[in-house]
């Protein structure tokens, strides 16, 4: 079973940009996608119904901002907008995709650089969140998490570790999540898999980072550890354009 995982900094503008192109060119089951920047009714019809694949979608309140969405080629045994989170559920951010496998949480995580209260906020996103993960384990539920993390977790993970060491998307406090995270079960899909240095999924646009592969590695897949025997592959699909970021992948054998 192949998921994947895309930024795509707005679906309608990606859908011009080669998205059904790539869509049909791969052979995913499931495709994540965070930062759609559309409510559903905002969509063309090419883009909200693809034949083969059935779609789900959780728009924030504010248009133009956010969102999230799921294309799947088997229909899941149940979606779930939000995470129960009052404070969260405005802006769009989370839809989780229940299998017989698995359950599926497509996240677009909060973005921290605006000021000290949205890093806090974003803080905050990631501990309420890692306490549904867990109520969920406990209640013997298998859990994928991928989407736009906006951290990167270790000095390999972005191309000028030393001179982003005060910013936000590599602060302290935000590294030391993942590290808990680490602790706790989860698996980093990619890095189990490979430690070499230069890959990234995100580049800064206006200064054309991408040229120079000047990058952070800000998309995951993280998968509760009694699902990393199933685990086959993961990638980063870094020749693929339309978006500031690329898509990322994992292939299960279940």
């Amino acid at each position: 079973m192949k998921l994947m995982s895309w930024n795509v900094n707005g679906l309608r503008a990606v859908g011009r940009k080669g998205f059904h192109e790539w869509l049909a060119g791969g052979d995913a089951d499931v495709v994540c996608l965070q930062e759609t920047k559309a409510h559903p009714d905002q969509l063309p019809g090419p883009l909200r119904e693809i034949p083969g694949w059935e779609s789900h979608f959780h728009a924030a309140k504010r248009k133009g901002y956010s969102g999230v969405g799921i294309y799947s080629r088997r229909p899941p045994l149940a979606i779930e907008r939000g995470f129960g989170v009052k404070k969260y559920e405005g802006e769009g951010r989370v839809l989780v995709a229940r299998f017989s496998e698995f359950t599926l949480f497509n996240v677009y995580f909060p973005n921290g650089k605006r000021d000290a209260s949205r890093l806090d906020f974003k803080l905050a996103f990631y501990e309420a969140i890692l306490r549904n993960w867990e109520a969920r384990r406990r209640a013997g539920e298998r859990v994928i998490i991928c989407g736009d993390f906006n951290t990167a977790h270790r000095e390999i993970d972005l191309a000028r570790p030393q001179s982003n060491k005060k910013t936000s998307g590599f602060l302290p406090q935000e590294r030391a999540w993942f590290d808990k995270l680490l602790r706790k079960g989860y698996v980093d899909s990619f890095r189990h898999l490979c430690d070499e240095p230069n890959h990234y999924t995100w580049w800064d646009t206006i200064t054309r980072a991408r040229d120079r592969n000047v990058g952070w590695r800000i998309d995951y897949f993280f998968l509760t550890d009694d699902l990393l025997p199933h685990l086959q592959d993961a990638w980063i699909e870094s020749e693929v354009l339309g978006s500031d970021h690329c898509p990322v992948g994992i292939e299960l054998k279940l």
